[in-house]
């Protein structure tokens, strides 16, 4: 006899009911997040669309407007580049000492027609600057009208005497510090002179002269020295800083070994070289402190080896 199948009831004694669990789905923990809606398009779809419209009238507009301003700009810089209205009614001039005011007009040559924004800065500057006495010029428009020329002058620091060349007169040149030769100084009672400024002669009798410079020294105006002798002089009477500097008289040049100083005493230094300058001066100024009114002649071109004489002693 087959055996039967028993199952168990509940408390209510009806017969309980098979139940097939659905088995385990390894995605199932996924299912309840819903994945997001994709719309599938054609191709054919996209290249019947419509394109965006934009608003070419607008942007046209603008760009009209645009060239209209820039053409009025050109336009309007071309006709004040043009025309007078930056005319230079003024032309100012700072730093000149030396130079008369129709020299600088015969060297700025600034054209009459010229205007601030036609006028040749760069030329102006250039000229001014080939003249002997303008270290360095600078040429600045102040509008509406000025014209400002900034001028650095080179000084006089010394006179130097030299046999011209025709050897039948013995001629003044002025040098500057750097040493350039400014221009030969004519007789301030000549004609020549009556044209050039007073503060040349002013200064030419406040410096030093060098003399006995050598035969084949031919200066010109704005042309650096390059004799040795003479600029080895001017090393010297410019270098000095003591009260030495005051008591010198004439600085002969014969050459650089042998430059002589001749003081307002009549003192003579043989000074040589440029070299040891400041030692120089305190052994002179050392040997007449003390030899008062007793000496004729002092020899520093060694320093350290110096020599004097005596007045009257030969």
């Amino acid at each position: 006899m087959a055996p039967k199948h028993v199952s168990k009831s509940t408390s209510s004694g009806a017969p309980s009911k098979r139940v097939s669990m659905p088995k385990a789905n390894p995605r199932s923990k996924h299912t309840s997040m819903q994945a997001p809606q994709l719309t599938s398009v054609r191709v054919g779809d996209l290249q019947s669309r419509p394109p965006v419209r934009r608003n070419t009238k607008s942007w046209l507009a603008r760009f009209v407007v645009f060239l209209l301003v820039v053409g009025a700009v050109v336009m309007g810089g071309v006709y004040v580049y043009s025309s007078d209205l930056l005319s230079i009614d003024e032309v100012r001039v700072t730093g000149v000492n030396h130079l008369t005011s129709e020299e600088m007009t015969q060297l700025a040559a600034i054209p009459a027609s010229a205007t601030l924004l036609r006028v040749d800065v760069e030329g102006i500057e250039e000229r001014l600057e080939g003249n002997s006495w303008v270290q360095d010029a600078q040429v600045k428009r102040v509008f509406p009208h000025t014209l400002e020329l900034a001028i650095t002058e080179r000084a006089i620091a010394a006179v130097v005497e030299v046999t011209s060349v025709e050897a039948q007169a013995i001629e003044t040149w002025a040098m500057s510090k750097d040493g350039m030769w400014l221009m030969r100084i004519p007789a301030e009672d000549s004609e020549e002179a009556a044209g050039l400024s007073k503060q040349i002669f002013e200064d030419a009798k406040r410096v030093l002269h060098i003399t006995e410079v050598p035969l084949d020294v031919h200066p010109e105006p704005g042309i650096p020295c390059s004799d040795e002798s003479v600029l080895n002089a001017l090393a010297i009477v410019s270098g000095f800083t003591t009260s030495l500097a005051d008591q010198v008289k004439v600085v002969s040049a014969t050459d650089t070994a042998n430059t002589m100083l001749t003081l307002d005493n009549g003192i003579q230094i043989a000074f040589g070289t440029a070299d040891d300058i400041r030692d120089k001066e305190r052994v002179c100024l050392k040997l007449m402190e003390e030899y008062p009114d007793q000496i004729s002649y002092i020899n520093v071109r060694v320093v350290d080896k110096p020599t004097w004489r005596a007045t009257g002693s030969w």
